[in-house]
């Protein structure tokens, strides 16, 4: 069954919709907590995060499809203020007096403390990526006539991912390494990013569907504003 516009209250909060939000929220927080770590294979250095933060686009792309663009706009909003409060704890928790005994404080921060330059470019690649990643893919639905759902996914991505990529690269790391090196890193992160969603295709198309069935909905988003900040419209 199709529906034009908001999600209703039933389906908003169906269980269904609870846990993909949930999901969603988890992994943001710990992409941000493992992005700390670099790991290499096949010549590549990546954060340790790449193994879980394309499932937040997976997710967002279940979000948009299933629920509409105004139901992921405040969840991808949720997400920021969850990953801020995680980022705010861990930094208070960071500068209380350790106890005389406890001899890790400088693991402690050298593992979760964050820069403000990375996490401000964090935050920022984090909303451009996932609100462009939710309006390409519910303006391509409108377009394809809910058809081909395999090329919004993947063209999305590839505009949310390489946004992303993009801007994060740039705010953090701009002015402090080669431009060469910053291209070649943004293409990296982009490019792999990307394949792990589209290689997720088949189980993007199994949840999608069967949310489809579950909750009776379709939501096409014709006559949606897309402003980020409309959270609550």
């Amino acid at each position: 069954m199709s529906r034009q516009g908001a999600v209703g209250r039933r389906e908003r909060y169906s269980l269904a919709f609870v846990v993909v939000v949930a999901l969603f929220v988890t992994t943001l927080i710990t992409a941000n907590i493992t992005a700390v770590k670099l790991v290499g294979f096949w010549g590549l250095v990546l954060p340790a995060a790449i193994i879980i933060f394309p499932v937040s686009y997976i997710l967002g792309d279940v979000l948009t499809e299933v629920y509409g663009y105004r139901a992921a706009r405040r969840v991808i909003w949720l997400g920021f203020f969850c990953n801020l409060l995680a980022v705010a704890a861990i930094y208070l928790g960071g500068i209380l007096p350790a106890a005389p005994f406890w001899q890790s404080q400088e693991a402690y921060e050298i593992i979760l403390g964050y820069t403000p330059r990375l996490l401000i470019a964090s935050f920022f690649a984090y909303l451009v990526g996932e609100f462009a990643n939710a309006i390409v893919l519910a303006r391509m639905k409108v377009a394809t006539n809910g058809r081909f759902l395999w090329s919004r996914t993947i063209g999305s991505t590839l505009v949310g991912q390489g946004l992303d990529s993009l801007v994060f690269i740039v705010l953090a790391f701009v002015g402090t390494i080669p431009a060469s090196a910053i291209l070649a890193a943004i293409v990296t992160q982009w490019l792999v990013k990307s394949l792990y969603e589209a290689l997720a295709t088949p189980l993007t198309y199994l949840v999608v569907n069967r949310l489809k069935r579950t909750e009776g909905l379709d939501v096409y988003d014709r006559d949606t504003n897309f402003n980020p900040l409309l959270v609550g419209r």
